[in-house]
């Protein structure tokens, strides 16, 4: 047996125990993987020596190690967000010559973490570091999208939901009906609501357990982010753009 095999092996067996918690026996993971007893029970016991699988007494199932745990979490701790969503956002400035943000969520407020610039003939007045409120911004909209009603309406309450422009939402009750079709729609629109003259549109960016952990954004002047553009053009960029970096990050579920 090569080694290639052994490993493809290996792997087979170490993904069909992830979906059972309680365990399997030889004789099902056997029936499952499609292999001789006996070489289950050769990659059974290598894993265990390293811990990657143990063995109920009891029960004799097998069922995966926490040095599984621990390889996950190395992963996870190393992520560096920016790092992976650089190639996409730079792609995705490139296919629409706009301004491209990454944005996280901290103390109630958007801080803006990356931003890639288009040809504008108008600046956009933000820079990396740059905060904003969530209410009035698409990438805030996305954020808040995200959580459940009651940490929405906590946050409403303590940042307040003052009028930037004439399009802002001001309204509790407006903004929770506005999030519900977000959701729906898969992205978000700031029409004009935070920057006059400015038009945003904001998509969700997920972690590997699926929740939105940031917010992507296309922006720029109203008239070339228009209305009839997001549908035809731009809100199936972001969404393919959001889609790649959560997958990247672990998450594999459409969105």
């Amino acid at each position: 047996m090569s080694t290639v095999q052994s490993v493809e092996r290996t792997i087979a067996i170490l993904k069909i125990l992830s979906k059972e918690p309680k365990g399997l026996g030889i004789t099902e993971i056997h029936q499952k993987v499609e292999l001789p007893k006996t070489t289950v029970h050769r990659i059974l016991s290598t894993l265990q020596k390293y811990n990657l699988v143990i063995q109920d007494k009891e029960t004799t199932r097998y069922k995966l190690g926490m040095y599984i745990v621990n390889l996950a979490s190395s992963i996870l701790e190393n992520i560096d967000l920016r790092s992976i969503a650089r190639p996409y956002l730079e792609q995705l400035r490139d296919e629409t010559n706009e301004v491209i943000h990454l944005c996280i969520m901290e103390n109630d407020e958007v801080v803006y973490i990356d931003k890639f610039e288009g040809n504008q003939r108008i600046r956009i007045s933000s820079s990396i570091g740059f905060r904003a409120m969530m209410h009035c911004t698409g990438v805030g909209k996305v954020l808040l999208a995200g959580m459940d009603e009651t940490k929405v309406k906590q946050i409403l309450q303590r940042k307040g939901m003052p009028k930037f422009t004439k399009n802002t939402i001001t309204d509790p009750d407006k903004l929770l009906t506005h999030l519900d079709s977000i959701r729906n729609y898969g992205c978000a629109i700031d029409e004009i609501e935070h920057e006059e003259g400015i038009r945003c549109m904001a998509a969700p960016v997920c972690d590997y357990q699926g929740e939105v952990i940031a917010a992507i954004s296309i922006s720029g002047v109203a008239d070339k982010v228009t209305t009839e553009r997001i549908e035809k053009e731009l809100k199936a960029k972001i969404l393919e753009t959001s889609r790649s970096i959560s997958n990247a990050l672990g998450y594999n579920t459409n969105f």
